[in-house]
């Protein structure tokens, strides 16, 4: 037999081979690149996330606030003073005073009065302190008491050696020594203020006087 194949004759087709499937490169991308890309994008969100919640603001505690202390009226002045005695407190202006400064307390009743005693040191001076602090019902009679005090002749508030409420043995006598005061709202400070021992010293004696005018910051 002849192996050529008759004129006219169809031949028989045969279906083509399947196409060949090319293997991915290896720097493409393919699913298993895919998946491990969105997992580190997962990854760096949740490091930003947990970074911003740490750096935030509004999580970081307030800076506290420094303590304020409370200044002490007996050494945060010029000078330092040490408590002899008092403050003694009364409603009776009128019993506690003399001289026109009394007669005038009968007509014009006060809310309070309290008297303490101090004493305060300068090289080799030595000061007693007389603080009277004087509460009247209306600033306008704290100021006609303080006018009637600042004038001369007219007496005054007792200090505590005055009227024998404290021994105090070698005690200057304050009301010939300086004298300072101040009128605030409804109240009047007056300070009385002498050396022991007869020392002299007037420039000395006044600042005193003027610092010692904050001691009624003491009685409260």
């Amino acid at each position: 037999m002849s192996d050529t194949a008759p004129m006219g004759a169809v031949r028989q087709q045969y279906p083509p081979p399947p196409p060949q499937q090319q293997a991915p490169s290896p720097g493409g991308g393919g699913p298993n690149r895919v998946v491990q890309g969105a997992g580190l994008l997962a990854v760096a969100l949740v490091a930003g996330l947990v970074w911003w919640f740490v750096r935030s603001p509004g999580e970081e505690p307030p800076p506290a606030e420094p303590t304020q202390v409370a200044e002490d009226p007996l050494t945060s002045g010029e000078f330092d003073y040490t408590t002899v005695a008092g403050p003694e407190v009364s409603e009776d202006c009128a019993g506690n005073s003399y001289g026109d400064v009394a007669d005038w307390f009968d007509e014009h009743p006060c809310s309070q009065v309290s008297r303490a005693l101090y004493t305060t040191e300068s090289g080799e001076a030595r000061a007693l302190v007389s603080v009277v602090v004087v509460t009247m019902p209306d600033a306008g009679g704290a100021q006609q008491l303080k006018a009637i005090t600042d004038t001369d002749g007219t007496g005054n508030v007792n200090d505590l050696v005055r009227d024998e409420t404290v021994k105090l043995p070698g005690a200057p006598n304050v009301a010939q020594g300086e004298y300072e005061s101040r009128s605030e709202g409804t109240e009047v400070t007056i300070v009385e203020a002498a050396f022991f021992a007869g020392h002299t010293d007037d420039e000395l004696l006044a600042r005193i006087g003027t610092d010692a005018l904050r001691l009624a910051d003491a009685h409260g």
